[in-house]
């Protein structure tokens, strides 16, 4: 574990990624991207992750703090799923926004939520398309935030950081859930055996070999969990710890404002 400040009072889908480092004009690229993906996301995500996905979502909204009543953001959204856990923390009071830039993504989460509650209903999840890095929504107006699997594919990451501690209010919590490079050289060697032999191939039948290509690469520009922990502290953020999971493969920012 990575931590410059007490750990919060909580302890507790895999997607192609683009690098941390591209330039401002591959933002279309990306979106394009995430567009063509759209139909096939949810199933790739099951099957590389064995499900365990799922999982470390619950334990990313659970380290968001998000409760009863409150108005959350799920950003980089993706198809809804966390949008949809956070909606079962803070109940028909609360208010969910899911942001992305992906409006293929977006439809696919409103059908989600549709089909979900389509017996009952349930809190209302409004699904928005949005630039992560410039974000439509006034200073300290959300209570809890998280961001799954999408703090890579932006091509600005401490500007996202900076957008997302300015949307939150003071003592709000994020919670970021991302795949990471393990420090242990035999989980390094398994992550890469894993991506290049199961991921890349699951990926090759449903016709999005190209676009799962580079999953193995972005991992490595990524930042590690101690440099994550200093870009949100430069954004401004009081609180920042990284917790890996899953042998270090995964890891999950958590930030305080």
């Amino acid at each position: 574990m990575v931590s410059q400040v007490p750990s919060p009072d909580m302890a507790p889908d895999m997607a192609p990624d683009m690098a941390p480092d591209m330039a401002p004009n591959r933002a279309p690229e990306i979106q394009a991207l995430f567009n063509r993906i759209a139909p096939v996301y949810d199933p790739l995500n099951d099957r590389m992750s064995l499900g365990l996905h799922r999982v470390w979502k619950r334990m990313a909204v659970k380290w968001s703090g998000a409760k009863g009543g409150d108005r959350v953001l799920d950003l980089c959204c993706g198809t809804g799923d966390l949008a949809q856990l956070l909606a079962e923390a803070v109940g028909t009071q609360g208010q969910v926004y899911g942001v992305d830039f992906a409006a293929d993504l977006l439809a696919v989460a409103a059908e989600r939520e549709r089909r979900q509650f389509a017996l009952a209903p349930g809190p209302k999840i409004i699904w928005q398309q949005g630039d992560a890095l410039q974000l439509e929504f006034d200073d300290q107006s959300f209570d809890a935030a998280t961001l799954g699997y999408g703090l890579r594919n932006v091509v600005d990451i401490p500007q996202a950081l900076r957008e997302l501690y300015r949307v939150l209010r003071p003592g709000a919590r994020a919670a970021i859930l991302d795949i990471n490079r393990p420090t242990d050289a035999l989980s390094r060697r398994f992550q890469g055996w894993y991506l290049d032999q199961f991921v890349v191939p699951s990926a090759t039948e449903l016709g999005m070999r190209d676009e799962y290509l580079y999953i193995n690469p972005s991992i490595e520009r990524f930042p590690s969990g101690r440099e994550q922990v200093a870009i949100a502290q430069t954004a401004g953020f009081s609180q920042a710890t990284h917790y890996p999971i899953a042998f270090g493969m995964m890891g999950v920012l958590v930030l305080t404002r």
